[in-house]
């Protein structure tokens, strides 16, 4: 057993375990390795797993399992984002995989510490950056026009007054900690102390999603996914947000179809079959696990079985 002391507490990890159903000698794709919870299950039941962080903190972190006999040549650590999964897992050899889990979103490690920047609950810089390269938060933030702001916070935070905060973002800038935004942000949309919600809430999640492209990342690794998994693999995706959950329902709702066989006004169509059989209903963590880890209150798993059907093409 592989000691489990890390301060990531993984969401819904008996039903995502469940839903990959592991069998030893089964290669699986840890495609948000974090502070490896998926991934120290997925050993325990036998599986070779190949766990793919962008966060070098993560990947260090990972790689000090080796250091202290905790990492066994099951475990391959990949220092790249999740999107790249085909390219990477091809380069090593790996033509197919039995399972692939997502957890998407900030980890745990990321939002409990000041220095990242991802979170209003305490003061830090103003970065937001999971790969810790690249634009941060705050070079988005005083660069950007007004519009380009106002359409990230309505985009990615569905902030209804999304022109009123990038007003108030542009006037007060330069902007530099998370602070700053939090009280930018506030004072704009008025907030009360006790308010059940803070108001802060929607556009760091919008801004966070941006600077780290992260819808983009999330269609480009189900794209890889479906490429990659054999017939029979699973795939299990945890969400945080309808903006998340949307993209992987409508994934697997359109992977899952047949093609039309045509009407009675075109012509008859082969029909294809479907990339995904099985498909889960949104599954949620019961009372007992958000009253343990609060933060899993907001969180949705779905999963899938791959079929033997080739990929489709809007997937390559």
């Amino acid at each position: 057993m592989i000691a489990a002391d890390a301060p990531h507490i993984p969401v819904l990890l008996d039903e995502v375990i469940a839903a990959l159903d592991p069998r030893e000698g089964d290669v699986i794709v840890d495609a948000t390795f974090g502070a490896g919870g998926y991934t120290r299950a997925l050993l325990d039941r036998g599986a070779t797993v190949h766990a793919f962080d962008r966060d070098p903190d993560a990947i260090a972190a990972g790689r000090t399992w080796r250091e202290t006999g905790e990492n066994p040549p099951r475990l391959i650590l990949h220092p790249r984002r999740f999107s790249e999964m085909l390219d990477a897992l091809t380069e090593a050899g790996i033509a197919q995989v039995d399972g692939v889990v997502m957890d998407i979103g900030v980890s745990s490690m990321q939002l409990d510490q000041a220095g990242r920047g991802f979170a209003f609950s305490s003061d830090g810089p103003l970065d937001m950056r999971m790969s810790q390269d690249g634009m941060s938060a705050a070079d988005f933030l005083n660069s950007a026009e007004e519009s380009t702001i106002a359409n990230v916070l309505y985009e990615y935070g569905e902030e209804r007054q999304s022109r009123r905060v990038a007003r108030a973002i542009v006037a007060a800038r330069p902007l530099e900690t998370t602070g700053d935004l939090a009280r930018v942000v506030r004072k704009a949309l008025g907030h009360r102390p006790g308010d059940q919600k803070d108001p802060a809430t929607r556009s760091f999640q919008a801004i966070r999603i941006h600077v780290n492209a992260e819808l983009d990342e999330l269609n480009a690794g189900l794209n890889a996914a479906e490429h990659m998994l054999a017939e029979g693999g699973k795939l299990a995706v945890v969400s945080f947000h309808s903006l998340e959950d949307r993209i992987v329902k409508r994934f697997l709702r359109d992977a899952s179809a047949r093609s039309s066989g045509g009407s009675r006004h075109l012509p008859l169509q082969q029909v294809a079959p479907p990339g995904f059989t099985a498909v889960s209903k949104a599954i949620r963590p019961g009372t007992a696990e958000i009253d343990r880890n609060p933060r899993a209150r907001s969180s949705t798993l779905r999963f899938a079985t791959r079929t033997n059907a080739p990929p489709r093409k809007e997937a390559a």
